[in-house]
């Protein structure tokens, strides 16, 4: 193929694979590999670059104000991978790298451009059998190695996913759609989490009890296979968490993650093979939602930590009750914020919006409902417009970009269907409110007011960057309505008296609240632990709580004599 021949099928292909209009004069970068696999086999590796010069006779031009590179007569272009096979990112079970799930392969769709970049394998019920099988025979040693050593096993494992941190952080970027640096920030937090973990120190027993006759002792002891099953908004740090916890009290582990996110704990699972842990000790299998509700399922699951939709951990909580298993259930939730009249308005807005904005809004602790006092209603809402304004919509791995897509289709069409709901009732739109053209699941911080309780934008939760601001003039009517909501995560009270604040947050009927702060994790000391309450969950995760919540209480009373 010569180079006149290769720029063709180079064009061609591009408006083949991201449906581009024929008719500009640019072409959006990176520019995709032109694919050559066999039809019949999905997992064929593709040829991984090629450098194609000459004319470029189809042009192309992209709809969206991204990063674009010409497509010119002259072009020198470095074709970059689009899809990655299943045997990049293998299954971690019993300690060995399975790169074939039994039940074949899945694309990876990339939220920024709607195509798949990659594959990953569907685990069958004979690999999940073999998963928590192999979990459940690693129990009995890893239950009683001593705390030091299991320590040492997870800072090994936490060692190498620093290592790797770079290369799973773009695998993140790509299939979650949040900005790099983001990326790269959950996945150095994951290593940190578990170093965090281990310095809380073992569950020592209790004696409640002691004189020349008996002894009474309270132990803390592990359950046995965790079920851990993840999310897509922050797959790498929760499925982290979730492992470090129950490890370092004793349990073994399989993680199953979102099918939208796959490929970035399967990632971790290349880790803990390199940090040479136990096998059986930590499992990672990939598929659909079946695959799930089969894990969950399985008789020899003693406790399932799901992190995830309210409807969803309803489905989980009911299969607990048949086999009594335990769970941590960590929900939606529908955060609201207070603020008072006599806000710093300036360090607020910018804190608010953060708070709201994160990750495109798909946070859990995310502002979703803002109360502001009347007399500072306008400016605050001004301040937040033009925080809204500076913000950068586009694909992750693009540099200066803030804010990436919506993580897929289902839950774009949630947020755009809530506005829509929204705007019939009244609502007026101050900024964003529109999806740019062209692919991605992309949509702009949204600021709406005139909206009130009632309108499903105040009532649900959006878990997207749209934000509802509703004015109040008392404040007991204000946390009335934030507490007149089924759900209970977090909360927040925005004041200058931080006492006042915290007299007010104590009222509010949630998991966590802050004053003068939302959605962080920065606290000092040991961390506290982390869950919602009335729908918004069950149990705690972190800190000191997070490792007894996957232990029993066994009590041991000790006769001296006969």
């Amino acid at each position: 193929m010569d180079g006149r021949q290769a720029s063709l099928l180079l064009c061609s292909s591009m408006a083949l694979f991201a449906s581009y209009s024929i008719s500009g004069t640019t072409l959006r970068a990176p520019i995709r590999r032109t694919i050559t696999r066999n039809a019949r086999n999905p997992q064929t590796r593709l040829i991984s670059a090629l450098r194609l010069t000459g004319p470029c006779r189809a042009q192309a031009r992209c709809r969206r104000s991204i990063p674009l590179v010409k497509c010119s007569t002259s072009a020198t272009t470095t074709v970059d991978s689009i899809l990655q096979t299943a045997d990049d990112f293998p299954m971690l079970i019993d300690g060995k790298l399975r790169t074939k799930g039994s039940a074949g392969v899945s694309p990876v769709i990339n939220p920024a451009t709607e195509e798949p970049f990659a594959y990953a394998p569907s685990a069958s019920i004979d690999d999940l059998n073999d998963a928590v099988m192999a979990a459940k025979g690693a129990f009995s040693s890893w239950s009683t190695l001593d705390y030091e050593s299991k320590v040492a096993y997870l800072e090994r494992f936490a060692l190498e996913v620093k290592k790797d941190a770079e290369n799973i952080a773009t695998i993140l970027t790509k299939e979650q759609g949040k900005p790099y640096a983001s990326a790269l920030g959950e996945i150095k937090a994951s290593a940190d989490r578990i170093a965090t973990v281990s310095a809380l120190g073992p569950l020592e027993a209790e004696v409640l009890h002691e004189d020349e006759k008996t002894r009474t002792e309270v132990h803390r002891v592990p359950r046995g296979v965790v079920a851990a099953i993840t999310p897509w908004n922050f797959p790498v740090l929760i499925a982290a968490s979730k492992a470090a916890s129950a490890l370092l009290s004793g349990n073994t582990v399989v993680i199953k993650p979102s099918p939208f996110t796959p490929l970035s704990t399967l990632a971790l699972g290349k880790a803990a093979e390199r940090a040479d842990l136990p096998p059986g000790v930590i499992n990672i299998v990939s598929g659909g939602d079946d695959l799930g509700k089969a894990l969950a399922e399985h008789k020899d699951v003693r406790h399932i930590s799901f992190t995830g939709s309210v409807a969803t951990g309803k489905k989980v909580m009911a299969t607990a009750a048949a086999g009594l298993k335990r769970v941590t259930l960590e929900l939606g939730g529908n955060d609201a914020a207070i603020v008072l009249e006599d806000v710093d308005i300036g360090p607020a807005s910018r804190k608010i919006f953060q708070a709201s904005m994160a990750n495109t809004g798909q946070v859990c602790t995310a502002i979703k409902r803002l109360y502001v006092h009347e007399k500072v209603f306008d400016p605050l809402v001004e301040a937040l417009v033009a925080h809204a304004k500076n913000a950068t919509v586009g694909d992750g791995l693009t540099k200066g970009v803030t804010h990436g897509p919506l993580n897929n289709k289902m839950q774009y069409n949630i947020v755009t269907g809530l506005l829509d709901d929204a705007k019939q009732q009244g609502a007026k739109v101050l900024c964003g409110g529109e999806a740019p053209e062209g692919p991605g699941y992309f949509f702009p911080p949204t600021l709406v007011t005139d909206v009130k309780e009632g309108v499903r934008l105040v009532d649900e939760e959006q878990f997207g960057p749209v934000l509802p601001v509703i004015p109040f003039t008392d404040v007991d009517d204000a946390v009335t309505r934030a507490n007149a909501s089924p759900f209970g995560l977090g909360g927040s009270v925005w004041t200058r008296d931080s006492e006042k604040g915290a007299q007010i947050a104590a009222r509010l009927e949630t998991g966590v609240t802050w004053v003068n702060a939302h959605i962080t994790g920065d606290f000092a000391g040991k961390p506290p632990p982390f869950g919602g309450a009335k729908m918004s969950g069950i149990g705690r995760e972190h800190g000191r709580a997070g490792l007894e919540e996957y232990t029993d209480l066994k009590t041991i009373r000790v006769a001296k004599k006969l």
